[in-house]
């Protein structure tokens, strides 16, 4: 399986030129069988004064666009994450997408971020895991501030995950947090990682980048620095069940714990 992480930054102000610059993005990695992109990309995480009024539809101009790449590039499509309307309420919503066009799965963001943050104030908070059954394999998915909550992976691990896909939007100076994260999420639950973050100035905040791809035993594949790039590598989703017999870990949990 052939993955392409997308890391990119937000032109700030600017959503229909970040969506057209996303779409060309994309394009560039229609060899891939998976593609991915950040956290709020098409508007930037600390753009909250925006939220309200860029706030989209299923049937808006970012997940249309996305829809219609994933058919274009005939690649699975995870959208990053935007943020989505639903009656009253706002949601840090993200998509799979197949590639037919359609939308295979979704996640909103379950534990919403509070420090030197207003998504707490703004956003409603997600309630369901998200693992979706693919010929890719079973796909959890994620959204960074997620990634400090060991308990969310392993109800994935629980619904049979074996790919975790955790968009982002993580900021200096938490560097080193984001980069043992998500080694030891995928270390501990015996699966794949991609993570898709963020790079670049929003409301002056800089982004850490460092997207990755981590193998069940946490050994980073392939990774990015600060800046724009696309982190590409191949995987094996039969390494999963390999891994486990190899070391059953997971074979170790006690009952009464969970």
């Amino acid at each position: 399986m052939k993955i392409a992480s997308i890391q990119m930054s937000v032109i700030e102000g600017d959503k229909a030129a970040t969506i057209e610059k996303a779409a060309a993005r994309i394009q560039t990695c229609a060899d891939a069988d998976l593609i991915m992109l950040p956290e709020m990309w098409n508007l930037g995480f600390l753009s909250f004064d925006a939220y309200a009024t860029e706030a989209e539809e299923k049937n808006g101009p970012t997940l249309t666009m996305l829809c219609s790449m994933a058919e274009k590039t005939n690649s699975w499509l995870h959208s990053g994450s935007f943020v989505e309307k639903e009656g009253a309420n706002l949601y840090n919503s993200s998509y799979l997408i197949s590639p037919q066009g359609k939308i295979a799965g979704s996640y909103r963001k379950i534990h919403l971020f509070g420090f030197n943050s207003k998504e707490t104030q703004i956003l409603t908070p997600g309630d369901a895991v998200s693992v979706v059954d693919t010929p890719l394999g079973k796909i959890g998915m994620a959204t960074c501030f997620d990634l400090r909550f060991p308990e969310l992976f392993r109800k994935m691990v629980d619904k049979g995950a074996e790919l975790f896909l955790v968009c982002s939007a993580w900021p200096y100076p938490r560097l080193e947090a984001w980069q043992m994260l998500n080694r030891v999420r995928a270390m501990e639950n015996q699966c794949f990682l991609v993570s898709s973050n963020s790079v670049g100035m929003n409301r002056g905040v800089q982004f850490v980048g460092h997207s990755m791809v981590a193998d069940p035993w946490g050994v980073v594949m392939a990774g990015g620095g600060d800046e724009e790039t696309v982190i590409r590598t191949e995987i094996d989703i039969k390494k999963v069940a390999a891994a486990r017999e190899t070391f059953p870990g997971l074979a170790g949990r006690v009952d009464w714990l969970n």
